[in-house]
């Protein structure tokens, strides 16, 4: 689960089904980010995933690293990537700006909105399997379900993600039908390049039920390689 330490930093790799917080102290990263790394003056997640949402969390393990950590997000010094894969017919490159509000009809959800705080995802179709697109996903902002809510109202919604209108199985030519038995949202990549005094890049691949419906559409390992 530990892909970095140093005196500053903890980047975990986290699991599907494991909210990164908890309100009621159950079982979340942070707290096994606390159980890995006690010695730590503190660790704050400079990023939130979705409890189905899988890949790089980075810690700052002290208040110093985690002012370093805002002031780079603010210069665009702090990047993210994550692949998604999506139905629908996306662009192969778009700026999705749609600002993001609560949904009025159910305040768990998010929903565009000119009314919500501005937000920001850059959007690149790596590539295609039949129904299934991959997509490489920079965000600019940090919105609550701002990758989900932008591919949704992009008409090309994220496999799994019922909330946003994601469909949940993929049938293939040959009557096969595949699976997504969660949201198929995955953060790949973290760079940071003047936070510290060295550039840090931090990788983490895919986990196996991802790989697995892509290739199982037809998609390549190689391009999951972004």
């Amino acid at each position: 689960m530990i892909v970095f330490r140093d005196d500053a930093l903890l980047v975990l790799s986290k699991p599907s089904g494991l909210p990164t917080t908890s309100p009621d102290e159950g079982d979340c990263l942070v707290k096994r980010a606390r159980a890995l790394d006690p010695d730590a003056a503190q660790l704050h997640p400079s990023s939130r995933l979705d409890a189905e949402v899988t890949g790089l969390v980075t810690f700052a393990r002290t208040r110093e690293a985690n002012l370093a950590l805002l002031a780079a997000r603010k210069r665009g010094a702090y990047r993210r990537l994550y692949l998604a894969l999506v139905t629908g017919e996306p662009e192969t490159s778009a700026h999705w700006q749609g600002a993001i509000a609560i949904d009025p009809r159910d305040p768990r959800k998010r929903r565009v909105d000119p009314s919500g705080k501005p937000a920001a995802t850059r959007a690149t179709c790596v590539a295609r399997a039949g129904a299934v697109s991959l997509l490489a996903l920079r965000p600019e902002t940090g919105r609550t379900h701002q990758l989900r809510v932008h591919a949704a109202h992009a008409s090309c919604p994220i496999l799994g993600d019922r909330p946003y209108g994601g469909e949940k199985r993929v049938t293939l030519d040959n009557g096969r039908v595949l699976t997504a038995r969660r949201v198929m949202l995955h953060c790949a990549r973290v760079e940071l390049d003047d936070a510290f005094d060295v550039a840090h890049r931090f990788e983490d691949p895919p986990p196996e039920d991802f790989r697995s419906l892509w290739m199982g559409v037809g998609g390549s390992m190689e391009s999951l390689r972004v």
